[in-house]
């Protein structure tokens, strides 16, 4: 091979170095860039909003859990003060009832001077205003009137519903209000009743037809 010919292909194979390494060049020049590009995208704000919208469910999620418990603390605050106010009133509940249960259990007793009478009593209004009136005992001076009755004041005016009766012995009624009056005769006229003494027309003659009396209601 002539010398110039040598020459002609060393230069052919130098060019053909040169060209292959600036191609080799550019092309890891273009990769870089790629992933340079690459890694932007992984750190671009889609990404750090999504981060941040998860931080602030994650927070939202604390605060929702915190309330929830504090609403259970208050829950639990209020429920033991309503159970305390339950437990108290459950204790009142049977103190009144037993007082209730006391005054139903006692009977209204009528003495005439120191002797005790069975006494059927009316069941009306005038009867348990008479009745609350009999708790601290009440004493009513009596007078013979007419030769058939027994009259006395009671102190105060109660209910009275009077209607026109004819009286038996041993009946017990209401006049004007506010007298008490123990028959051991008859008489017609317009009282409330209140109730029967159950003796026989002679006791009551000689416990009433003697003189004035005492007569104390009391609850026994």
């Amino acid at each position: 091979m002539s010398g110039r010919k040598k020459q002609e292909m060393k230069i052919f194979r130098i060019c053909n170095f040169k060209s292959l390494s600036t191609k080799t060049i550019l092309l890891s020049l273009l990769m870089l860039m790629q992933s340079i590009a690459l890694s932007a995208c992984a750190n671009s704000p889609d990404d750090n909003l999504s981060v941040n919208k998860e931080n602030i469910v994650e927070e939202n999620t604390i605060e929702e859990n915190t309330i929830e418990e504090k609403k259970t603390d208050l829950e639990d605050v209020v429920g033991g003060e309503t159970k305390v106010n339950d437990e108290i009133e459950s204790n009142k509940e049977p103190q009144v009832s037993n007082k209730i249960k006391k005054n139903e259990e006692q009977n209204m007793v009528l003495k005439i001077g120191d002797t005790s009478v069975d006494v059927t009593w009316e069941d009306n209004d005038s009867i348990k205003e008479l009745n609350k009136l009999a708790e601290s005992g009440l004493s009513i001076s009596m007078s013979m009137y007419g030769g058939f009755e027994q009259v006395g004041s009671i102190g105060q005016s109660i209910t009275r519903n009077d209607v026109q009766m004819t009286t038996q012995s041993g009946d017990i009624v209401l006049y004007s209000g506010n007298q008490l009056v123990v028959f051991y005769g008859s008489n017609s006229w317009s009282y409330t009743k209140l109730g029967k003494i159950n003796l026989s027309e002679k006791e009551l003659e000689k416990l009433l037809g003697n003189g004035d009396v005492t007569i104390t209601l009391v609850l026994e």
